[in-house]
């Protein structure tokens, strides 16, 4: 059977008629991302920094670069990583949904990226707790 690409989102068509199942999409993950900066509610939170722990799956069209070894055909996840620090240790979100949203949403800006998962873990947020984290999943 033959297969033909007919968009970004990767759906194929097979003789006229679109195939059942999904098409199985290249995944980059960066993991355990520590960043420090102002989050939270509380007063003593506006003024000390305190550490995030953020985790990135972006589901991306990198079949290109699988041939050519270019890094114009990928995600240049290192680039991402420095924006997101930058952005990160500058902010100064009231909430770690807020700050997940702003990282998904500079994630999807590259035109690699289809959809992505971020998870936001903020430790010592509760007693007794290891951390509270949100996760939020966006997509084009």
């Amino acid at each position: 059977m033959e297969y033909i690409y007919i968009d970004k989102f990767c759906r194929f068509v097979m003789m006229g008629h679109q195939v059942m199942g999904e098409f199985i999409m290249n995944k980059i993950y960066i993991r355990d991302l520590v960043v420090n900066c102002i989050i939270g509610t509380e007063p003593k939170e506006r003024v000390e920094k305190q550490d995030v722990c953020i985790n990135i799956k972006m589901e991306c069209d990198f079949i290109n670069a699988c041939e050519s070894d270019c890094l114009e055909d990928t995600v240049n996840y290192k680039a991402l990583k420095d924006e997101l620090v930058e952005v990160i240790e500058k902010s100064e979100f009231l909430l770690i949904e807020r700050m997940a949203g702003e990282i998904a949403k500079r994630c999807l800006a590259h035109d690699l990226v289809l959809s992505v998962v971020v998870s936001v873990d903020k430790p010592g947020a509760l007693t007794g707790a290891r951390s509270v984290a949100v996760e939020i999943e966006r997509e084009r």
